[in-house]
């Protein structure tokens, strides 16, 4: 048996790829049409229905890398928690449990908090594809988690924060243009590195 997690296996080239072409999409579309995300950011803090759909999503997520051996491919991405694999299966029942009970008891930015939760779970495969690659551009890519990590946490444990930093950058015109095209160029960035240096990584 690999004792590789399959995120281990991830290719930086696609991995970057998928990564640019979402930053590209994602600020482009602020540069776009920014009245309209910004009035999308500025009610997504208290948009319930959406927190609940990506919570499901993100414990969904996590509760497929603590699922059973025996599942087939719902078993994938299983990984080895060394001294707590004998919490799984008390952990595949919490999981479940505890959607049902954050989605019907936590109202205040459930949305945000499940965001973060998505930031958390999505960090892992972006880090497991540029791991010992050895182009030095590859950097871009743990940047971009790391940052998000850190964003992600922020997220779920001081949700407000979310809503503080949207109203920030929505207060002035030319603020909210200058994080478009930060983050437009970093999307370009990691769009040309994936091209030029990271095929066959």
């Amino acid at each position: 048996m690999d004792p590789q997690h399959p995120y281990q296996h991830l290719l930086l080239f696609p991995t970057g790829l998928v990564l640019a072409i979402w930053l590209i999409a994602i600020h482009a579309l602020m540069l776009a049409k920014p009245d309209a995300t910004q009035g999308f950011l500025k009610k997504f803090s208290r948009n319930d229905q959406l927190g609940q759909v990506l919570m499901g999503i993100g414990l969904a997520w996590f509760w497929l890398l603590i699922a059973p051996d025996n599942l087939g491919k719902l078993s994938a991405l299983t990984m080895d928690l060394g001294e707590f694999n004998s919490a799984k299966g008390l952990l595949q029942i919490l999981v479940p449990v505890s959607l049902i009970l954050v989605c019907r008891s936590v109202r205040d930015f459930l949305a945000v908090r499940a965001l973060g939760l998505l930031g958390l779970m999505a960090a892992a495969p972006l880090l497991g594809a540029a791991f010992l690659k050895n182009p030095e551009s590859r950097l871009l890519v743990p940047i971009y988690a790391y940052a998000m990590l850190t964003a992600a946490m922020f997220c779920v444990g001081m949700p407000y924060l979310f809503r503080d930093a949207v109203n920030w950058v929505t207060a002035d015109r030319k603020r909210w243009t200058l994080c478009a095209v930060a983050g437009l160029g970093y999307g370009v960035a990691t769009l040309v590195c994936a091209f030029a240096f990271w095929r066959g990584y």
